[in-house]
């Protein structure tokens, strides 16, 4: 079993910046793509960006693009998100996700899913 952990929201300012992590728990290995999610109050849960296993490819939603980065730390079984230059219109509840397929991924689908962190970016 696979377990997902995210942590690193809070509230910022606009303009400001967050560093994202979602640690990674469980017996099988992690060879997998993993991806960020959000989720803003009244709104449908919207893909913001996948990181292949290797961490030498990523892709993100443009809204997000030259503002937002992902990386991942084979040593500490984890995935961050690096975001800068806030909007408010990335308040939102961020999930960690993971799967087998990268496309699948792109189209919202994870086989796992974290509890997700609160990000609240004030104006």
């Amino acid at each position: 079993q696979v377990q997902l952990v995210e942590s690193g929201g809070g509230l910022v300012q606009v303009g400001g910046s967050l560093r994202l992590s979602c640690v990674r728990s469980g017996r099988t290995l992690n060879n997998s793509p993993m991806a960020w999610f959000r989720q803003a109050p009244g709104k449908e849960r919207e893909f913001v960006g996948v990181i292949s296993s290797s961490g030498a490819n990523t892709k993100y939603t443009d809204s997000v693009k030259g503002r937002f980065t992902m990386s991942r730390d084979s040593a500490k079984n984890s995935v961050d998100l690096q975001m800068n230059s806030l909007k408010p219109e990335d308040t939102a509840v961020y999930y960690c996700a993971e799967s087998s397929s990268w496309t699948g991924l792109l189209a919202g689908s994870a086989q796992y899913w974290g509890q997700g962190t609160q990000v609240t970016v004030s104006s």
